[in-house]
This record gives structure tokens, sequence and C-alpha cells, in this order.
């Protein structure tokens, strides 16, 4: 009941996620990320824990395929349950049980993952990969969303559409961008809203706040406003 990609950007090395399904708010369960580490969708019926131990074993030297199965062996449900996953080494991996609905499976390529369960058809997966590759001239962000929206053209999940969301990481342990639509009738469309108004303030925002490598971010008011005021001048 739900299709998701998993990508790295080879320019910056952020990890990102973009999920979109016809349920409440699946950007509180499905998406895990853990920047340096890797990133994990847990869908179909959902299992938080894929996503929270999973990001764990990685942690721990773990590859991919070690940590699915690793996984999938402690839950009875694991027939029930879809996952995939990438490492800070681009490697990937992913489970597709058997008692998913139909259509579902899983795709991928360099530097990203595809996977889907109770969709209209493969060729859901397929615009979604296709789109992606295409579109890698775009800004991260807008190009994972862009993806997302070539697979809902050609159906995406077969229930229709109630929530999606992106998150995306680089080197800082809280989050680049994390966007929810968690109900609305077109959730693609507003998250795609909600990424363009992302970029009137919130991106030349978030440069200014603590982050390991300076950790008392800046907080110089003035700084802070003259950037920002160029940042929409330049907008314009």
């Amino acid at each position: 009941m739900t299709w998701s990609i998993i990508a790295r950007d080879e320019l910056t090395g952020q990890f990102g996620i973009a999920v979109a399904t016809c349920f409440f708010a699946v950007g509180a369960r499905v998406p895990h990320v853990a920047p340096g580490v890797g990133a994990i969708a847990t869908q179909a019926l959902v299992n938080p824990y894929y996503g929270i131990d999973g990001l764990e074993l990685l942690r721990e030297g773990r590859q991919p395929r070690e940590v699915i199965e690793t996984l999938i062996a402690a839950d009875a449900g694991r027939e029930s349950r879809q996952l995939h996953m990438m490492d800070a080494a681009g490697r990937i991996a992913s489970h597709t049980g058997r008692e998913c609905v139909i259509w579902c499976g899983h795709i991928e390529g360099k530097g990203f993952s595809i996977a889907g369960n109770m969709l209209t058809g493969a060729r859901v997966l397929d615009d979604t990969a296709e789109t992606y590759i295409a579109r890698e001239s775009l800004p991260f962000a807008q190009r994972l969303i862009a993806a997302m929206r070539s697979g809902e053209a050609v159906g995406g999940d077969k229930r229709g559409k109630q929530s999606a969301a992106l998150v995306i990481y680089d080197e800082d342990e809280w989050s680049a961008l994390d966007l929810r639509v968690d109900d609305n009738p077109d959730p693609l469309a507003e998250l795609d809203r909600l990424e363009q108004v992302s970029r009137e303030r919130w991106v030349h925002f978030r440069k200014f706040l603590p982050s390991r490598k300076n950790p008392a971010g800046v907080t110089d008011r003035k700084i802070i406003e003259a950037s920002m005021e160029a940042a929409v001048a330049d907008r314009k």
C-alpha cells in the first residue's frame, strides 16, 4: 500500500527517502535515515523496528543483506512486510514478503532503491526510476519528488492517495529537510509545494544552526537577516 525511493545524492552525499501511500501519515513510520550510516524504508504492514533496529545493525558494520536476514528471522510477521535499505557504501538489499498485496516488488539502480506494494502495476516503480535517472540535473529534493510524481502518474497506490513524505539528511544527525503531508487529496502535489516553500527561507536559514563542525552555529541576527534578504532578492 506504499511505494518509496531511497537514494544518495552523488553531488552532496545526502541520503533521502520519498514515500507516498493511500494511508494516514506515512512519514511517521516508513522512512528511517542515519547520516553516515544508511537509510531504510519499512512498509506494507509496517514494522517500525525494522527501521530502528536496522540502523543499529548498520552502525555495527553489518551489510544490508545480513541486516535484512537478521530482522526478518526474528519477525513471525515477515511475510506481510516489505523493506529496502541502502548503506553508506551504496549497497542495497530488500525483502518483499509472500503475503504482500500485489502488485509488489523492488528495483535498484546506481545510487537508488525503489520498492512498493499494493500498486497498480510494475510501471509505477519503472517510471519512478526512469524519472529519477533522467532528472539528474535537478536539486536532490526536487529530483526525488519528480520521480515519485511520475510513479503516481501511471497509477501509484491502487487505492488512491492520502499522504506523502520527504526526508533528507546530510552529515548532521538532524535532518536537512523533513516534509510531511499526513492527509491530503493530492499529497505529492502538496509535498512539491512545501518543498518550494522550504527554498524561500528554510534552506538558507538552516546553515546558521548548530552543527558538529560549528557547535554554536551563527547567532548574530544581523548576519542571518542579511543573508536571508540576499537569498530572497536572488529569487526575484
